[in-house]
């Protein structure tokens, strides 16, 4: 490697560390001011769950530092979804440079959309999927069954969940990354649809709970963004052939 490799290297190197730095430095700032309104996220991270609880119920601690703890935890994972659009920004800068005009001209949509689709999948578990799935399972049971949900445990099931569907709410974006690239093409993935089907149901199975009724929220709409994936990859194909002619 000649010295001017060698320093390039470095420089790439330099960069970014400094990227990385300014996107954990974001994370903390977030963090720093939303902690102090720990208890109130988690309350409205709660909220889905105490509106389904029976009366005369409430949650519980059954570790003495949960009630700090799970609070701090949650404003903690706040801070690092919040900071999602500065994150890829520090991305987007390391990488932009070694693109072509036209490269970044179709990758800027792809990275706005990928941020806007996981604050949706998000959004469609707290607001949609949470209540109907804590809905079924606070109403179902033995009647002398006192249901006191653990706030860690919630916590993390609640958690796992934004994550699953912040995450398969990328299929879009991942389909339309994949066919422009050239890995795939959209007659290859509409052959293996019914695979992808099972697919679905196999990852939903990983990242949610071990319940049918969380599986199918997640995988069904998962299918569904599969083929919104399929209409946009189209779309996206005809205008990535048309700004590479015009290059």
């Amino acid at each position: 490697m000649s010295d001017t490799q060698q320093s390039g290297f470095i420089g790439h190197l330099i960069e970014l560390r400094n990227r990385l730095m300014k996107a954990i430095l974001s994370i903390l700032v977030i963090f720093i001011a939303l902690v102090y309104f720990a208890n109130d996220i988690y309350a409205f991270v709660a909220a889905p769950l105490v509106a389904n609880l029976p009366a005369n119920s409430t949650m519980i601690a059954t570790d003495v530092t949960a009630p700090f703890f799970a609070p701090f935890k949650l404003t903690l994972f706040v801070a690092l979804f919040s900071a999602v659009p500065m994150i890829l920004h520090q991305v987007w800068s390391f990488i932009a440079p070694g693109l072509y005009k036209h490269e970044k001209r179709m990758l800027i949509p792809i990275l706005c959309s990928s941020i806007l689709l996981f604050y949706a999948g998000i959004s469609f578990c707290y607001f949609v999927v949470l209540p109907i799935i804590l809905g079924f399972f606070t109403s179902v049971g033995p009647e002398m069954m006192t249901l006191s949900p653990d706030i860690s445990s919630y916590l993390a099931f609640a958690l796992k969940l934004f994550f699953a569907f912040g995450v398969a709410f990328e299929i879009p974006v991942a389909i339309m990354v994949l066919c422009w690239s050239g890995a795939t093409d959209i007659k290859s993935l509409k052959e293996k649809r019914p695979y992808i089907v099972v697919g679905a149901f196999v990852i939903a199975m990983f990242l949610t709970p071990p319940d049918v009724l969380s599986q199918t929220l997640l995988a069904l709409p998962m299918l569904l963004l599969f083929e919104l994936g399929l209409v946009l990859a189209i779309f996206y194909s005809k205008k990535a052939d048309t700004v590479e002619h015009e290059q």
